[in-house]
Parts: C-alpha cells; structure tokens; sequence
C-alpha cells in the first residue's frame, strides 16, 4: 500500500490503476478551484500535476520501511571519517560582495537564493596555479550539516579544494532520500538545476576524472535506492568518459544521458542561453541508454568510427616485456589459466592483475578460498609491492606497513560468502556489487574446484561448465571486467620412456575442452624445478591485436618476495634464488609503491 493521504492527495478509494484529483500543491491558489490536474499512477506511486508541474513519488509500505532503516543506519553507523582534515565554516563570509552577486545573478543567470540554500561564502586565498592571493567563490561540500571541504574557485578560473580533506560529493544530503537524482560536472551546473526548481542534484567534486573513489562512502545509502538517475556531465571528450564510468558504477538500466542545446557544453551554459524552461525540456528527453543485447551500425557509430580511424590498439600491458610482446590484456574478456598444483598458478596471477592494478588502476576483487586465510593473502600481496618480508625489519618499517595496508585496503576486496554460499551466481552477485560500489575491473576466481556444483535435474557436467563459463564471460562484458578463472588440470601422467612430465594443456582441465574453446586468454604455468625456471604458455590469444597464441615467456621466481622476474633461456637459477650468470635480478626489492608515486607509472 502507498500512502497518498500523508501528502494530502485524495484518491478516492482507488488503489491500482491511474486517476486524475486535486493537486495539493496549487489548487488553493487556481481560480478555478477543484480542478483535477494531477494525474496519478496509483500501482506506480508516480505523480505529476500538469497546471504546476509539481511531481512527487510515493513509495509503498516496504519501500517506506526500508528508507527508514537505510536513513537510520546511515545515522547510526556510518560516521564520518576521522582521518580527514576538517575546514571550519565561518558564517561572516556568507556576507558577499556585491560583484560576486552581479556575476552570480546576471552572468551565470543563477536564483540569488541559493546563495543562502548553498552557504556560498567569498574569501581572499592563495592559489597554487598563479602563486598569488585571489578573491575566490566558495563552494562548501557539507554531509549532515558538518563541512567537509570547500572549492575554492577565483575569477581566472584558478581552482583549489582543502588539502587533506575528503572528497565527497557536492549537495550531497539532498539525495539521500530522493527516487531519483541528477549528477552535474560542476558546482554551476548544480545550481543550474536547482534554478529550474530541481533540489536532487549533485556535483562531482573534481571534474571529469575516471578514479570515483569519492563514491564508494555512499554507494548504498544515497546511490542504490534510486529509481532513475539523469548524468548531466559536460558534453566533451572528459565528460563522456565520465557519463560511462558513472553509468558503468550505476547500472545503464536506471541512467539516462542528459544532452544540452547547440553551442552548450554544460547544464549553466544551456541555462544563461536557453533558459529555465528550455533546461527541463532537457530532463525530459534524457536519453535512456540503448537496448542492451540489441545494435545497429548506428549505435556504435562513434567506437566504429574510432576504430576506422585508428585501427585496433594492443590492450594493457603488465611491464613484463618478455609477456608484454605477446600477450596484453583488457576488460570485458574471461582468461582462464591452469598447471599442476604447487606450480604457482595463484602466484603468478597474484603478480598479474598486481601489476594491472598499478599501471592501470583496474582494482581487484578475489574470490580465492585457497589462500585463506585472508590475511595470509594479504600478507603474501604486500611482499609483492614492497619486495620485503612481512615482518618487521630494516626494509618493511611502520610507514611502509601502513602504507601497504592504505593501498590494498583502495584496490583490493576479497568475496568469502557466507558458509553454503560458493555458488557461481552468489560469487558473481558480490562481484556486481563491487563493480558498483568500488568500481572493480578485475574478478579473480580461484579456483574452479571451490565453486559449488549445482547441476539442475538432468543436466550434465559438461552442460554445466559450460553454462558457469558462460556466466563468467557474460559478466566480463557486461561489467566491464577481466574475469581470471585459475582451473586445475585432471593428473597428467609421465612419459614412461624417459619418465618425463609433459606440460599441462587447455584440454587436461577437468569436465570439458571449453575451458579453451570458450575463453578469450589461455595460460599455463610450468615450473622446471631443475633449472628453477616458470615458463608461461600463452596457449590462446582471441583477438590478434591483443597478442600472439602458442608462445611463452620465461620467469625466475624470487622466493623472497614473491615476484616473477623475466630470465633468458639456458640460464640455471639456484634454488636459494641466485643465478648463475653475469648479472643478479633475481633479489629485486623495489617499493612498487614508492615507485607509482614518484614515477607514475610502473616497469617504464
């Protein structure tokens, strides 16, 4: 049931279909008292008066129950970050000087009260792009009523925000209870909308960037419960990389793409040139994202033309050049990877999407029972990026230990259902929520043989397997994902002339041949305990742009820390790490974090 009457809307007993009344909000000031225009969807909860424009959403008895108990755990639990820097609001600002008005009201055509609604503030600051103190319009982030960070923005369009404060989202609390929601570029475009009469807008607080780290706090208070979400970012290169990242955290069936006049890039420039009215016409021809499964030439018009200008373009690299040249990587596409057990299959994959993750900021999420505990895993990740035993030591000093612990805690989650739970569409339900929440792009799934088999009635295995391996692929495209599927292979026997092991293929995996037939990427690991050498098969490539199938690359496996370290052919490597040769790059300890943050990039 939905309670219409809480609103003072009369629906005269009815309780399904659609009915016309009395709107409460304007008919006490119509002349023409009692005349019904507002038109009700009563299943729907949808409202809409069409003398005043006034719409409103009415949720039913569970949709109520859960709002409530969203708002209060949103109260209740989920305080604020400490470790923030918090700026100080000061109210004396709030008296503006009579140019910033005039620009506020005339140039950018913005309601003069939203000075006030905003808490816009003036003040005379140092900016870091001129070097000098500029008169600056103050925007402040507020979450609860408490500041958050303030933009601070001058009249050469020199920017600054708090440095150590947190980036939140700009007009944050006015969506979280709101159906829908309206996300802008910038802080003008906000205002833009708010001049239309719209109160559920927000900003991005830092452009159009692709990290949306920023969201990740509000995910599921503010963002989940939403029923439609307009993306009314700028209409250039930036801002439509934006528009896909957030429709891709979003979900597509719930955004629509809002599109501005001729020569507008932005919601503030369609309002100065079209107006008030013209800027809500833009709301209601949003353009919902096309049919998903269903294209025409035309859908694809602009990636095809991309592509016909540019030709196809090699995928992401790992910084191992001797597998770089052979094999690159991107999202979308389900790599599978097999050899013996205690070869380092998990290893090495740990060492894959590590490198993935630092050149190229795709985070990762692992479903991996066999590396539990978790903090067992975790500990063997951190050797990785640091090159440094986990214990305490002259390398790994408190400040890099907590170092490590900051970066993993931004890019790595680990998916452990509850007990019973290890099913494939559990497993990938947790994945789509992180996808959403965190903005994950790689899925590790290791391995094959933790998933819990459920066979419906009269299916076969190999029906199966192949209906999981097409789950996998099919969450890899739709999300946007490098889904890695480590399998183990069924027992390979010797050869019994000389005794020898032969290395695993695609085909020994257990249950089914479409392990190969069906993935985008095959690899097998193979370890020569003889000459301590991991030899990588690169047994299938899907698309020639992205490498070259029955090659292989050659590694050294630092015991010490975990890496993978590219060696040349018929060097002999000692079982203690060291080699026998020229040079040593087996006892590689380099920070990878220190690394990033100094060079910007990884292996360069």
């Amino acid at each position: 049931m939905r309670n219409f009457h809480q609103h003072g809307i009369d629906t005269r007993g009815r309780t399904s279909g659609k009915i016309k009344t009395i709107c409460p909000q304007c008919n006490a000031t119509r002349g023409h008292k009692g005349n019904k225009s507002l038109s009700i969807d009563l299943e729907k909860g949808v409202c809409y008066c069409h003398h005043c424009g006034y719409k409103l959403y009415v949720p039913d008895d569970a949709e109520e129950r859960e709002r409530q108990l969203r708002k209060e755990k949103y109260n209740r639990a989920n305080k604020l970050p400490s470790h923030f820097r918090r700026p100080v609001f000061d109210p004396t600002r709030t008296n503006l000087s009579e140019k910033l008005e005039r620009y506020w009201t005339q140039e950018r055509c913005l309601a003069q009260h939203l000075l006030a609604d905003l808490h816009i503030t003036e003040e005379r600051v140092k900016l870091p792009e001129s070097n000098e103190e500029e008169n600056c319009l103050c925007f402040n982030y507020f979450e609860r009523g408490i500041l958050i960070n303030t933009k601070y923005r001058s009249a050469r369009k020199h920017f600054m925000m708090v440095k150590g404060a947190e980036l939140i989202p700009y007009n944050i609390d006015a969506i979280l209870d709101s159906p829908e929601c309206i996300i802008t570029e910038g802080e003008f475009d906000a205002a833009a909308f708010m001049t239309a009469g719209r109160k559920d807008v927000i900003s991005v607080p830092a452009g159009a960037q692709s990290n949306l780290n920023w969201m990740d706090r509000f995910v599921e208070t503010h963002f989940e419960p939403k029923k439609l979400i307009y993306i009314a970012v700028d209409e250039d290169n930036a801002g439509q990389s934006l528009s896909q990242e957030l429709v891709r955290r979003l979900g597509a069936d719930r955004c629509r793409l809002v599109h501005f006049g001729p020569e507008c890039k932005d919601a503030n420039e369609h309002l100065v040139k079209y107006g008030v009215e013209s800027l809500l016409i833009t709301l209601a021809q949003a353009e919902e994202i096309p049919l998903e499964g269903v294209f025409t030439a035309e859908d694809r018009q602009d990636t095809l033309r991309t592509l016909f200008e540019n030709g196809l373009q090699k995928g992401a690299e790992t910084g191992w050049k001797n597998l770089d040249e052979n094999c690159t990587f991107e999202t979308g596409r389900l790599l599978v990877t097999t050899g013996r057990p205690g070869e380092g299959k998990s290893e090495f994959i740990d060492e894959l999407v590590l490198r993935l993750c630092l050149r190229h900021e795709w985070k990762i999420s692992f479903f991996s029972p066999e590396n539990m505990p978790m903090d067992y895993h975790l500990a063997k990740l951190s050797e990785k990026l640091t090159g440094h035993a986990f214990r305490p030591g002259p390398g790994m000093t408190d400040a890099l230990y907590n170092r490590v612990v900051s970066w993993l805690t931004a890019n790595v989650t680990h998916i452990l259902p509850d007990a019973g739970s290890y099913t494939v569409d559990c497993i990938l339900e947790k994945a789509r929520q992180l996808v959403r929440r965190r903005g994950v792009r790689i899925l590790v799934i290791d391995p094959l043989n933790r998933i819990d088999q459920q066979l419906e009635a009269g299916q076969t295995e190999l029906q199966y397997i192949t209906s999981l391996l097409n789950k996998l692929s099919r969450f890899a495209l739709q999300h946007k994902c490098l889904v890695i599927l480590v399998a183990h292979p069924r027992k390979v026997n010797r050869n019994p002339l000389n005794g020898e092991l032969r290395r695993v293929e695609m085909n020994d995996i257990n249950g089914s041949a479409n392990f190969g037939n069906m993935a985008d990427f095959c690899i097998t690991v193979d370890r020569n305990d003889a000459k301590e050498i991991v030899t990588v098969y690169i047994d299938k490539v899907r698309f020639k742009h992205l490498g070259s199938a029955n090659t292989c690359a050659k590694f050294v496996y630092n015991r010490i820390n975990g890496r993978y370290w590219p060696c040349e052919e018929g060097i002999v490597h000692r079982s203690d790490g060291d080699r026998l040769g020229p040079t040593n790059t087996v006892h590689d300890n380099e920070n990878w974090l220190k690394n990033i943050a100094e060079e910007g990039c990884l292996f360069d």
